[in-house]
């Protein structure tokens, strides 16, 4: 339920961007508020998120967005057309933490018309929380950066300080162009993402920090070289260069190496920083992602721990990997349907340009994850 001081009551539409119905302003009939106070009765107490802008789309305003700390609502309405471009990035990076997890019992699950987004999940410091947070963070820094070399923000341009010559293993070039803002895109995320954390000091907080800054660095990290040749023929006797972002799913594919190997920390006593939870480990964690609490395996159905499960989960039966159906499924075993399929075979060029392909059905078997089976004492009692 989203119930807005001033503004009524809002239906918020799906991440895919669906519109919602503005429902009229003022008080809700009565026969409608018995129903109301149950479902906030039974709403998991989790705070909002500003990830919720990706669910509001193009509609937007500062003062309806719940999660937003003062410090963000300002930024908010200072700079209304960057919350548009944060928002479209909301998506972008959501998108990215599935594909990165579709294999796995913990795929990134977003709840419908939960401003908390992911659920109660986040409430624990585990891994997941600190891939999400620094894929979070990496995704603002990506859409704002995008949306300056784009001109579409009244704020920011283009990067169009690196001048003169030098040189690669290519040989000579000289700077010009106009590379991505990368800069303006760190300093805003770390102003925005940050806002929240820093009005708390403990172990969550230092932690989601840590997070939010490997996020906005990975992104930097994979900034390249792009030229354009001059000369005669188009031969590059003469090189423009400049830099630009490389494809979000480095980005992505990154993060999720240094999920795997996450440090688990806990908080010094003077609560200033971490310490590794392991004696033994020697290396920095300035670029590790960090967290304090053991994740739940997620293969049963825990709305406390906001695991959703596996049951019905599709597995592969070949694999020996995260996918399979031996850990998919926790060992539960599986169920196989067999469906037809229909996909493009025996696909022709035909001159001049379009390819012309057959509908081929084929039959398939699929694996899905059986549910959990109640011990048979419980039937009985």
């Amino acid at each position: 339920v989203c119930c807005v001081e001033k503004h009524g009551c809002d239906s918020i539409a799906q991440f895919a961007g669906v519109q919602s119905r503005r429902q009229p302003s003022g008080s809700a009939p009565r026969i409608y508020l018995p129903f109301i106070l149950l479902l906030l009765m039974f709403t998991p107490s989790v705070d909002s998120s500003w990830w919720y802008i990706g669910a509001l789309g193009a509609r937007v305003i500062c003062d309806n967005i719940p999660g937003l700390v003062n410090k963000q609502r300002q930024l908010c309405q200072r700079h209304p057309d960057l919350m548009q471009s944060i928002g479209e990035g909301a998506k972008e990076w959501i998108r990215e933490c599935q594909h990165q997890f579709r294999h796995h019992r913990w795929n990134c699950s977003t709840l419908e018309r939960d401003h908390t987004v992911f659920g109660r999940v986040m409430l624990r410091s585990s891994r997941e929380a600190a891939f999400v947070y620094a894929i979070s963070s990496a995704g603002v820094v990506y859409a704002i950066t995008r949306a300056c070399s784009q001109g579409e923000l009244k704020i920011c341009r283009c990067d169009t300080n690196r001048r003169g010559r030098t040189s690669d293993e290519e040989g000579d070039f000289d700077w010009g162009g106009c590379s991505d803002n990368i800069n303006y895109g760190i300093k805003f995320a770390k102003a925005f993402v940050d806002a929240r954390e820093r009005m708390v000091k403990d172990a969550r907080a230092l932690m989601n920090l840590h997070n939010n800054r490997c996020g906005r660095m990975a992104v930097k990290r994979f900034m390249k070289t792009e030229c354009k040749c001059h000369g005669v023929s188009g031969s590059c006797a003469l090189r423009t260069c400049w830099l630009a972002m490389s494809d979000f799913r480095r980005t992505g594919d990154y993060l999720r190496k240094k999920y795997n190997t996450a440090v688990e920390v806990t908080m010094n006593q003077d609560g200033s920083g971490f310490m590794v939870a392991d004696r033994d480990y020697k290396r920095t964690t300035k670029n590790d992602l960090v967290y304090t609490e053991n994740s739940p395996d997620y293969c049963l159905m825990d709305r406390l721990a906001g695991s959703l499960g596996t049951a019905g989960r599709v597995c592969n039966k070949s694999s020996r990997g995260m996918d399979g159906c031996e850990v998919m499924c926790c060992g539960r075993g599986y169920d196989t349907t067999r469906v037809n399929r229909v996909s493009k075979c025996e696909c022709k060029f035909k001159w001049c340009c379009a390819v012309e392909c057959r509908d081929c059905e084929e039959t398939v078997d699929v694996h899905t994850c059986k549910p959990h089976k109640k011990p048979d004492w419980l039937d009985l009692t």
